[in-house]
């Protein structure tokens, strides 16, 4: 996993509550176990007509939001299922943060394992950025990992929560089992601390 400490980027608005994984990664892409590819999957039932064609109204299909990286969202998002194909479906269509006032928890915990940053605002904040994307494609935010702020156009800051460990994996680009890799010697030095009370743990 990529370390992540700030990002600054065009947006792009999908003001739409209660967007499901399936929505985000319809079920048929589930097979894969590949990430690679599945940008282009990334609300495919929405971006796509039958034929395969780019609907043309959808925001992701516009010449002016591409290469957003932030996408602002409605409430909920990432509901349903518990599908780790969302967060790299999001990733791979070039996101590196999602803003909405409220994520499904199963949702927002794989995105934070696999560096797709969720950051929860008030609805105020979330109707500004959104009319913001939409009037002006050219507007940025910037946000900083580190500091857990997110800067909007006009120069107002924001801050926004996320759990510390989290937040250490991310600016240290590691997931859980490189977090306790991370540790070895320290373990290795606990191990020899406690041999005789490991030894009778290990044979009890």
């Amino acid at each position: 996993m990529e370390a992540f400490s700030a990002v600054q980027g065009r947006t792009v608005a999908l003001p739409i509550n209660d967007i499901d994984t399936d929505q985000i990664i319809p079920a048929r892409y589930l097979k894969v176990t590949d990430k690679d590819g599945l940008g282009s999957a990334c609300f495919s039932d929405w971006r796509y007509n039958a034929d395969g064609s780019p609907k043309p109204e959808f925001p992701l299909n516009q010449t002016a939001y591409q290469g957003a990286q932030v996408l602002i969202a409605g409430h909920n998002f990432g509901c349903g299922s518990s599908r780790e194909h969302a967060p790299w479906a999001l990733m791979g269509a070039g996101f590196k943060a999602v803003i909405s006032t409220y994520f499904a928890d199963i949702f927002k915990n794989n995105a934070l394992k696999n560096g797709l940053l969720p950051v929860v605002v008030d609805a105020d904040t979330q109707q500004q950025l959104i009319s913001l994307a939409q009037e002006d494609p050219t507007s940025e935010v910037s946000i900083d990992l580190a500091s857990q702020t997110l800067t909007l156009p006009d120069g107002r800051a924001i801050t926004f929560p996320i759990d510390p460990f989290s937040k250490y994996c991310l600016l240290n680009g590691v997931d859980q089992l490189g977090f306790l890799l991370g540790l070895e010697n320290e373990i290795q030095s606990y191990e020899v601390d406690h041999r005789d009370r490991i030894n009778t743990l290990a044979v009890s």
